[in-house]
């Protein structure tokens, strides 16, 4: 019987999906990549392919399948497109182990289906477990299926929580680098451009992400995840600005003591902690060397200028569809930032509209949640001017 774990790479050609590329071929006796997707980067996911020599790849834009077609003709490689496409491979048993790095809310399905087939999932896409953390966690529980996080964030929790299933957690503490604006104002704030927000001090992520942790939103959304993730209440989590990104996150444990996962912010190692879970695997990635470190700093964070961080508390603690709502605002109004079609400030304010504007539901049903993705977006499109 092959040791190699078989992954499904589901958002291959982003920022996380090609640094687990690197993770695999730097580690060729230990996994391979079974199935690549792509939503419409068809030239890096051919590319992919052909290196990699997947089962399968999928490519999300139906207009770019001929193309990949063509490109992959003299392969044993089986090309699928279109949406409905993610789903259904998801749900085939040719793969071990489902790395769910699609961004945004267009990952949901897929994993869902990976969970309902019994696949463990590495998740990367947070979006999953704001909008419908309480379903997916329940299937993930009924199904037995391990839910791995891979966001540094989370994985410094888990890995924290590892050997202390008898105690009981007081809180965990996420850290936040603060993004490229900590301690600006929003008279500064107001003529900040698309370039300034994509240039993250610490971390390489891509142009979402690096949005979302330019507005905080980043931190609530992981808030969010962690609430059901580890099975926490609101007020069991806590957000702290640490500049250095050196500390992941923590856990406070009821005795006091505090538990820290530290390490050079590289996003290659949680994915590959994530891969080879429950094994350590060795690497040649730069180590931290304390005894080249200046200081680590800790603060609170500016909720009053980055009021994203504050409406995703207010969402996690409201709960229902709540969160759901917010994130599918957030995804039009940073769609709608990149594209200069609103300014930095104009986010928040759009996502703040549409949660005050959109149905609650307490106990949203899964088809109630994509019907409140739908209209949420919807509504925050209609904010836009044209």
């Amino acid at each position: 019987m092959s040791t190699i774990k078989r992954i499904a790479i589901f958002g291959s050609t982003g920022s996380i999906g090609t640094q687990a590329l690197e993770v695999i071929a730097a580690n060729p006796d230990k996994f391979s990549a079974e199935i690549l997707t792509a939503h419409s980067n068809e030239v890096l996911l051919i590319k992919q392919a052909l290196k990699f020599n997947p089962n399968c790849v999928i490519i999300g834009d139906e207009r770019k399948y001929q193309i990949v077609k063509s490109a992959l003709s003299n392969t044993m490689i089986k090309v699928f497109a279109g949406e409905k496409a993610l789903e259904e491979v998801a749900a085939m048993d040719c793969y071990d182990m489902m790395l769910a790095a699609i961004v945004g809310f267009a990952g949901l399905k897929p994993t869902i289906k990976a969970i309902e087939n019994g696949k463990p999932v590495a998740l990367a896409n947070k979006e999953t477990l704001v909008v419908a953390g309480d379903i997916v966690m329940r299937m993930a529980l009924e199904k037995r299926v391990p839910i791995i996080p891979v966001d540094s964030e989370h994985s410094a929790i888990f890995q924290c929580l590892i050997g202390e299933g008898r105690n009981r957690v007081e809180k965990v503490i996420l850290t936040a680098s603060g993004g490229p604006f900590l301690g600006k104002k929003p008279n500064f704030l107001v003529n900040v451009k698309r370039e300034h927000a994509l240039k993250h001090p610490n971390w390489s992520m891509g142009a979402k992400v690096s949005i979302d942790s330019a507005t905080l939103m980043n931190k609530g959304l992981e808030m969010i995840e962690a609430k059901w993730l580890f099975n926490l209440k609101p007020d069991q989590i806590d957000v702290v600005i640490h500049p250095q990104s050196i500390i992941h996150s923590m856990v406070q444990f009821e005795d006091g003591s505090i538990k820290a996962q530290m390490g050079l912010p590289d996003m290659k190692l949680p994915i590959q902690y994530a891969m080879a879970f429950p094994q350590r695997i060795q690497n040649s990635l730069p180590r931290y060397d304390f005894k080249k470190s200046s200081v680590l700093n800790f603060e609170e964070p500016d909720i009053k200028t980055f009021r994203n961080l504050a409406l995703a508390i207010h969402a996690m603690n409201k709960g229902g569809n709540l969160p759901c709502i917010m994130n599918a605002a957030n995804e039009i109004a940073v769609y709608a930032f990149l594209k200069n079609r609103i300014n930095f400030l104009d986010m928040t304010a759009l996502v703040e509209k549409t949660l005050e504007s959109i149905p609650f539901i307490e106990q949203p049903t899964l088809e109630e949640y994509f019907d409140t993705d739908g209209e949420a977006r919807n509504f925050a499109a209609s904010l836009i001017e044209l």
